[in-house]
């Protein structure tokens, strides 16, 4: 027993004198040592990068610390990339005998980093590329393994003390600026502190950012906020993507990373107080969010990568709780979840952000509802699309209409559509304007086509066709365009009544909340929703309503319109200023519109919405007898040939 004592003393001594040996070696011979590793650093990047690296002075402080002086990176023939007065650094020498770079400290003095793009030039895109020595492997990544891996790799390259002194990052695309000039940063006994000044073209601000930050533990605690009056404005964005947004604050924490059981979990929140947000593609008017939070739950497993459903969003009283997830095991398959919990609608309207839904501003409601929303794609079964959307309500009533009064619809009211931000000519809805047509006035034909072309289901559904909505999100990924949409006649009725035709996001939301409202509160009937979307369509250039556009078109009452001319007046529904197209320069439809009719006829027939009777209209030609017909491009005919005599040819044929 005491000999195998002995043995394993005598061991740890010889490894322990292996380790002296070695690092008084190492001592000697680190100068050289990292002088080595600085050339063959250089010339990689000038090989592989096209750039030249600088290091005027490169020595060893201590036994793992790194002074560097006057380090710069130069893309040749372009502008310099990076500048660094002074550096030093420190490296966890275990860590590194592992393999690792670790670092323990950094001190940086004096640095620029400079992005610059002149024209379509980027002194950055060599640094880009991808390294044309990496891998190529068709095999499949374990997520949680590379995830983990490039995590631990970031924070071992995040000093647990740093100070940093006059370091800016200065962006300069195409004359539109940006500078973050970090005037001190100090990260010492794990807590982070400070102080950046920003400068644009159209705004200058001092930022903090304040916390607790813990790298070798993976967690972090920050906050980031003005020193000045006013919100933090979004430098950059404003000029290269015309979006202005700023906020009050944002806090970042990071509470736990974790890898066990071949899953890595990430955990912690994010919140932001007071997000402002202006972009056209969005809303007319500036979209507030007062509070809104994000308690995170992030999954990563060998081949699937998800939002766990215990995750929280949280916007003013709207609490929300979603699961997002990505998986390629067998299939490459997309999931999402929401779950929206009991909560009372009065809440759910006042927590919408300001300036997303005006029209609901002023709006109060009664009741209690919850939502769910369950969609799945297979990208390799994309016909077993799944996308069901689930409202259920108790006692839920609008008790006062904001903006939207939806019960106009039911009165005598004035229609003025607005197209391209033009206020049109105003259309009197209602038995005063001799124009309009009540729907039993209407030819039944006219009735039966634009339903089959635009809503064949009207009557049955509450606003909104679940099956529809699949179809157009299937052809739309197929596509990688919105190539179709799955618009009701409900939701024309709205748009065209209540909101514009500008093609927003926020439109687009007030569009599907006040069709389920008008749909679920029984706030017109159908008969009289149809009556009023007949009587205000536009079709034709300054023709609105269906008592114009009979008259326009063939000089004739609604209810006079026979079916060659209800099929024709159906299918130019969605884009009217172009009907002239449908016809050549002898006034005959052309033949893709005879197909598109065609088409049409048929669709009715198997639907019993026509008869054999029904298609005797087709021994006559369809003819645009009324106003509409000076802007068909219609061929002059030659008098001297109407004169002439017919040649024997003529005759034989």
């Amino acid at each position: 027993m005491k000999s195998t004592k002995n043995k394993i003393f005598l061991i740890l001594k010889i490894l322990l004198i292996l380790v002296a040996v070695i690092a008084v070696a190492f001592y000697f011979f680190r100068d050289a040592l990292l002088k080595q590793a600085i050339a063959k650093a250089t010339v990689k990047i000038e090989l592989e990068y096209d750039s030249d690296l600088t290091i005027k002075e490169a020595v060893f402080e201590g036994f793992s610390g790194i002074s560097l002086n006057e380090i710069t990176l130069t893309p040749r023939n372009l502008d310099t990339l990076i500048t660094i007065q002074k550096m030093r650094t420190s490296v966890n020498i275990w860590q590194l005998a592992l393999g690792e770079v670790q670092l323990g400290t950094l001190e940086i003095k004096n640095g620029k980093v400079q992005l610059t793009q002149k024209g379509k030039i980027k002194n950055f895109a060599a640094f880009l590329k991808k390294d044309k020595n990496e891998s190529k492997s068709t095999d499949k990544k374990d997520y949680a393994a590379f995830a983990y891996r490039i995590i631990t790799k970031v924070l071992n390259l995040v000093p647990t003390d740093m100070d940093v002194e006059n370091l800016s990052f200065k962006l300069d695309d195409n004359g539109k600026k940006a500078t973050i000039d970090i005037k001190k940063l100090v990260l010492l006994n794990k807590v982070l502190e400070t102080s950046i000044d920003v400068q644009t073209n159209t705004f200058a601000q001092r930022w903090k950012i304040k916390g607790f930050a813990d790298p070798r533990n993976k967690k972090a605690d920050v906050r980031f906020f003005n020193l000045d009056t006013g919100a933090i404005k979004v430098p950059y964005f404003d000029e290269r993507y015309n979006l202005i947004s700023s906020f009050d604050s944002i806090r970042l924490n990071i509470d736990n990373i974790d890898k066990s059981g071949g899953e890595l979990h990430l955990d912690g929140f994010a919140s932001i107080a007071n997000l402002k947000i202006n972009h056209p593609k969005i809303a007319r008017k500036d979209v507030v969010i007062k509070n809104a939070r994000f308690d995170y739950r992030f999954l990563l497993g060998s081949n699937f990568i998800s939002i766990d459903s215990s995750s929280t969003i949280q916007l003013n009283k709207i609490k929300l709780y979603p699961y997002l997830s990505y998986d390629n095991e067998k299939d490459t398959v997309y999931r999402l979840k929401v779950a929206l919990p009991k909560m009372a609608a009065q809440d759910f309207i006042s927590s919408l952000p300001d300036g997303l839904f005006t029209n609901f501003q002023g709006m109060e409601a009664a009741g209690i509802f919850d939502y769910k929303l369950d969609f799945k794609y297979n990208v390799n079964k994309p016909n077993d699309l799944v996308f069901d959307s689930n409202l259920k309500k108790e006692n839920l009533k609008i008790t006062k209409y904001g903006k939207a009064n939806l019960n106009k619809l039911n009165g005598e009211f004035i229609y003025r559509a607005i197209i391209k931000d033009v206020l049109q000519r105003p259309v009197l809805v209602g038995n005063a304007n001799p124009n309009f047509t009540p729907l039993e006035q209407i030819s039944p034909y006219l009735r039966k086509s634009v339903l089959t072309t635009e809503d064949p289901s009207f009557f049955s559904h509450r606003g909104f066709i679940n099956e529809a909505f699949k179809q157009s999100i299937v052809k739309n990924i197929k596509t990688k365009k919105f190539s179709r949409g799955a618009s009701t006649i409900s939701m024309q009725l709205v748009k065209n009544v209540f909101l514009t035709r500008e093609k927003t996001l926020s439109r687009k939301l007030e569009e599907i909340l006040l069709v389920y409202i008008l749909e679920n509160n029984r706030i017109a009937s159908k008969e009289r929703m149809l009556e009023v979307y007949f009587n205000i369509i536009e079709w034709g250039p300054n023709i609105y309503g269906i008592g114009e556009a009979s008259q326009f078109y063939f000089q004739k009452r609604p209810s006079e319109l026979d079916l060659k001319e209800c099929l024709y007046l159906a299918r130019i529904i969605p884009s009217p200023k172009k009907f002239m197209y449908q016809f050549n320069d002898q006034g005959n439809l052309r033949d893709f519109a005879l197909q598109q009719e065609n088409f049409l006829t048929n669709i009715m027939t198997k639907r019993g919405l026509l008869t054999v009777d029904d298609t005797i209209y087709k021994q006559h030609t369809l003819h645009i007898s009324g106003p509409a017909k000076s802007y068909l491009r219609l061929k002059v005919k030659d008098s001297t040939e109407i004169d002439s005599i017919p040649s024997i040819s003529e005759f034989e044929l």
